[in-house]
């Protein structure tokens, strides 16, 4: 039985607060494969404009191609959304079945996961909830159970340095014209501006 790791997100762009998440993952997890999922468009975020998906798979692939054991994953890429976590894993579980998967958060997201469509079928499609803890940030996992009966036995802490860093801030960084190199792999800071992605 293979320890798959499966990390979603817009990606818009990668950047090393990301990688920081996927490498603890893979190591605390000790997981054999790390798969990406790039989310087309994201239910919650209809309204915001997100680069192209071309781009961002493309920004995510240059990311993960000197990184053993990462992983693209074409689940979310390969059909029509709706795209809600509770529908992909439902389509990775049935292509591994026998497999150990682990899902992996941040703890912003665990604080609002029992607002997620179709949570409790999501849960039961994975093995493991594997949650990075974020500082400021204390979950009452008792009362989450109550909403969510079971989650308890799935969750998994995963700790990691603090890097205060968000897509929305590299995106501002690079129109304003502010240094941003640093938020950034070498490979994904190249293709930023090789491409002159959010320039403008």
């Amino acid at each position: 039985m293979s320890r798959l790791g499966y990390f979603g997100g817009t990606f818009d762009p990668p950047h090393i607060g990301h990688q920081i998440l996927a490498a603890e993952g893979m190591y605390q997890l000790e997981l054999d494969l790390l798969y990406w999922i790039l989310t087309p468009l994201p239910p919650h975020k209809l309204k915001r404009k997100i680069s192209d998906v071309r781009l961002r798979e493309e920004m995510v692939q240059a990311m993960i191609q000197s990184m053993t054991g990462w992983k693209l994953s074409p689940v979310d890429l390969d059909r029509d959304p709706p795209y809600y976590a509770a529908d992909t894993m439902e389509i990775i579980r049935r292509q591994n079945p026998d497999e150990h998967i682990s899902y992996l958060i941040g703890e912003d997201s665990l604080r609002d996961l029992s607002t997620w469509y179709d949570v409790s079928r999501f849960l039961s499609k994975i093995d493991c909830l594997a949650v990075l803890e974020r500082p400021g940030i204390e979950t009452d996992v008792e009362k989450l159970a109550e909403t969510l009966p079971g989650i308890q036995g799935k969750l998994r802490f995963l700790t990691a340095p603090e890097i205060q860093i968000s897509s929305s801030e590299i995106r501002r960084r690079v129109k304003s014209g502010i240094p941003f190199k640093h938020f950034l792999s070498p490979n994904v800071y190249r293709y930023l501006k090789t491409n002159e992605i959010y320039s403008s």
